[in-house]
């Protein structure tokens, strides 16, 4: 039984949340940015185990090989968890604590949960990974057995491992080699694991041989589809903290959206807890193991302290809708439209400052010069550009690039302008302590 529902169990905690006025959103987002674990700052330096848990936390990290600063994945856990070994997650990866699957997109996730993703997948198949995935097994399944065939008899390969005798250039399934759309059909599929990476090149393996290794029974366990719909539901609604009814679905990236009678029969058994918040048109959703934080939030007791910059592939920003709906925050990633179309830059990361998302900045990391660079900072319309602001965004942007390994923060262009000033100062007292 979770810590939520003991004491009164699941009739208490209903009852003591029908109780609750209604949140305000303030107080809706608090709850969200505890969820995610970005309500306040670590207490104390961060551990391997650490990365897992938060990991756990959030259910899903998603994998994005930009690097113009770090990797995705290792700045959403940055933003978590403060200074930390980005090492850590291929070590956990190897170790078999997590593993590596198409979900919301490519996602590492605990391997706790792989019996779930492995017996989810015909509810993705809509995915477009799963759908080229499917396209390349029929077509091509005589080429991908003799691909298994030879990891079986060789040992994990990468798909450098395979020369290309097409030179040519291209970008997804259709621009790459045989082998690689082989490989990553047989992974799409589940026949196929990520062993580890190397340079964060995916290694590849028979999934007998790492799930395998690592979860019992991890391809004779069969879970009903209902069941599986249900947990995805479940987790979803634990990873944001609270969630309107349609935002539900994306997490996992499931069909059809949601609508609230279709979480009726989870809200009367008292696997999901309905709430108002002031200003939505929909009711929220909580998970039961949120109940006490859902409590504190209403009371006014969770309070947002965290200044962090986020990577555009955040849980807390990949849903347009969400962000714009807790934050009123419009965030569109812009890296793959081009230049002259772009409103804000290349790789642009939100700035959270103490529960608001307060503007975005479009930086590169120059490691062999030591040098963070913030090409562009805007604030949002409305948000108030004073020196506490600059300090905790100052606070942020050189934690961030101290971590990267590039100290020496270069400021280019501000919007407003007037704010720059006061943000150069507070760089230069950041750096100075």
């Amino acid at each position: 039984m979770s810590p939520a529902r003991d004491g009164g169990g699941e009739a208490g905690v209903a009852n003591a949340t029908s109780a609750l006025a209604p949140l305000s959103l303030a107080q809706a987002r608090a709850l969200h940015l505890h969820a995610q674990g970005l309500l306040a700052r670590p207490r104390r330096r961060a551990r391997k185990a650490d990365a897992l848990a938060a990991v756990a936390r959030m259910q899903l990290l998603q994998i994005d090989t930009i690097h113009v600063v770090a990797r995705s994945p290792y700045l959403v856990l940055f933003s978590r968890l403060g200074a930390y070994e980005p090492r850590w997650l291929e070590q956990l990866l190897a170790e078999r604590a997590i593993f590596e699957v198409w979900a919301h997109e490519a996602c590492f996730a605990p391997m706790d949960d792989y019996l779930l993703h492995r017996n989810a997948l015909h509810q993705r198949e809509h995915h477009w990974a799963i759908r080229s995935a499917q396209r390349h097994r029929g077509s091509r399944g005589g080429e991908i057995e003799r691909l298994l065939a030879h990891i079986r008899e060789l040992g994990p390969v990468k798909s450098s491992d395979f020369e290309r005798e097409d030179k040519g250039s291209g970008g997804g399934w259709w621009g790459w080699k045989d082998e690689k759309r082989w490989l990553e059909a047989g992974f799409a599929l589940g026949e196929l694991m990520v062993a580890r990476r190397d340079n964060f090149q995916r290694v590849y393996d028979l999934a007998e041989r790492v799930a395998g290794a690592a979860v019992p029974g991890w391809n004779a366990t069969a879970i009903e589809p209902a069941q599986v719909r249900r947990s995805t539901i479940l987790k979803s609604v634990a990873a944001l903290g609270i969630a309107q009814a349609r935002w539900i679905a994306d997490y996992y990236r499931t069909k059809p959206r949601l609508r609230d009678r279709d979480l009726d029969a989870l809200v009367a058994d008292g696997d999901l807890l309905r709430v108002a918040v002031k200003g939505w048109d929909a009711p929220g959703y909580v998970h039961p193991d949120h109940a006490d934080a859902l409590t504190r939030a209403a009371a006014g007791r969770l309070r947002a302290t965290h200044s962090a910059l986020l990577s555009p592939f955040d849980p807390v920003v990949w849903d347009r809708e969400r962000a714009s709906e807790f934050f009123g925050f419009d965030y569109t990633l812009e890296c793959y439209t081009p230049e002259p179309k772009r409103r804000y830059g290349y790789f642009v990361l939100p700035i959270l400052v103490r529960g608001r998302l307060v503007g975005r900045l479009d930086a590169k990391a120059h490691r062999a010069a030591g040098v963070f660079e913030v090409k562009a900072l805007y604030l949002e319309d409305g948000i108030d550009g004073d020196e506490a602001l600059a300090q905790d965004i100052a606070g942020a942007i050189s934690e961030c690039a101290h971590w990267h390994g590039t100290p020496n923060v270069k400021l280019g262009r501000c919007r407003p302008a007037a704010f720059a000033k006061t943000l150069k100062a507070a760089l230069a007292a950041a750096s100075a302590e």
